[in-house]
């Protein structure tokens, strides 16, 4: 457990400490949100956060390299392809941070970044159900890594709408899949405890942590597409190489109920951006628009609509994500019928901390304007922004009246 706090904690700064130069190489290259219809924040932010997530990713995972205790971790290519497919959405993600790519680009770059990934042995060939559904072919075993890999790539891509809310949910999900694969590990090689999936996880939550300083209300830094699609990819790949290590033969009965947790647990940890993700396209569908066209009904708008603060309704999505993910964490230590009721008691603190508080919401609303006036923003729109960003940005402050600020957001593309 040392060796994996201890990268979580190198990871953590090596983002912590880099996030201010990715800050000015996304001035320098015009990374930078525009204030646009759909957006909750108002003022121009520069978005290329991810450049210093991707940092802390690989130093972390670099350093374990030379760590005897991870050694047999790194005898095939999969930690390596984890992050080389990491690398290569993160670029994907800052060029389309600096020129804005159309979606079927982004899509054919998500493709080969989680084709690369499948190519280095980071594939599903069995799901953990009753009897173990083994994929009956090589072809169809890579269709399906790469749909699920892309899949989680756009969900925490289409979460990431106010400030701190992807990385905050990917570090209370992620702390959860930590914990259930190093309790895994434990139970599968007692005399070795050494893990991909752990390790990737303590990484990621590393990361996140080190970006949340910068990136929270108000932000001063996005982590753009080149963040959170990483994310979704390095939980993706921690998640499929935990689905060969449970034994198909207990798969039956109660005792199906914690092995299910390769399956249940990655969905649990993204169980809010999926469940954005899929009525963002039903809604779309249904109105005859493409599933990517943008509009602000997501989850998080949904929250500032009636009436959350900005910083309280990304809490409360907090609390949402740390009820799926440990409930379903619980189920590998405890037994289901235990975790099912402590489970309803949290969903109804959940529900109360999410409805209760609406009749304060003109108090709520009136601090995140005051925040959103400090001069931090204000910097954002000034001094620090290049002569490249300048252009885009003045028409913004204008448009935005100095009497009545908006609350400032995380970009979402979509």
């Amino acid at each position: 457990m040392r060796v994996y706090l201890l990268l979580m904690l190198v990871a953590a700064a090596v983002t912590f400490v880099t996030t201010p130069a990715a800050r000015w190489i996304a001035l320098r290259t015009g990374a930078i949100s525009a204030v646009r219809k759909r957006d909750v924040h108002s003022v121009p932010t520069p978005r290329a956060g991810g450049l210093a997530m991707m940092t802390g990713l690989v130093v972390a995972v670099l350093l374990g390299s030379r760590m005897p205790f991870l050694e047999g971790v790194f005898d095939g290519p999969q930690a390596f392809g984890i992050v080389g497919g990491a690398l290569i959405v993160c670029l994907l993600g800052w060029a389309d941070d600096i020129w804005d790519l159309d979606w079927l680009t982004k899509l054919a770059g998500q493709i080969l970044a989680a084709g690369f990934m499948a190519l280095q042995q980071v594939q599903l060939f069995t799901f953990p159900t009753p009897g173990g559904l083994t994929i009956p072919s090589s072809r169809l075993s890579l269709l399906v890594t790469v749909l699920v890999v892309v899949v989680a790539m756009n969900a925490v891509n289409f979460v990431d709408g106010l400030d701190g809310l992807a990385a905050g949910i990917i570090a209370i999900g992620g702390t959860a899949f930590f914990l259930y694969t190093y309790r895994l590990t434990a139970e599968d090689t007692p005399e070795n405890y050494a893990s991909l999936a752990t390790l990737m996880m303590a990484v990621l939550v590393g990361v996140c942590l080190g970006f949340l300083p910068h990136n929270f209300f108000p932000s001063r830094l996005f982590m753009g597409d080149s963040g959170s699609m990483m994310l979704g990819l390095v939980m993706a790949g921690a998640a499929i190489t935990v689905t060969g290590k449970v034994d198909p033969e207990v798969m039956t009965g109660v005792a199906a109920i914690p092995a299910l947790g390769p399956l249940l647990l990655p969905v649990a940890v993204i169980m809010l951006p999926l469940t954005d993700m899929v009525m963002a396209v039903v809604r779309r569908l249904a109105a005859g628009k493409s599933p990517m066209a943008p509009d602000r009904l997501h989850l998080h708008h949904r929250m500032l609509a009636v009436g959350h603060s900005h910083r309280r309704a990304v809490l409360i999505l907090y609390v949402w994500t740390a009820v799926f993910a440990f409930s379903a964490a619980a189920l590998v230590e405890w037994n289901w019928r235990i975790v099912l009721a402590c489970s309803a008691v949290a969903v109804v603190v959940a529900v109360v901390v999410t409805m209760g508080p609406l009749r304060n919401r003109g108090r709520f609303l009136d601090d995140d304007v005051a925040l959103a006036g400090t001069d931090r923003a204000a910097d954002a729109v000034t001094g620090a922004l290049p002569q490249a960003g300048a252009a885009a940005a003045r028409p913004a402050v204008v448009a935005t009246p100095a009497a009545a600020p908006t609350p400032r957001s995380e970009e979402s593309n979509v």
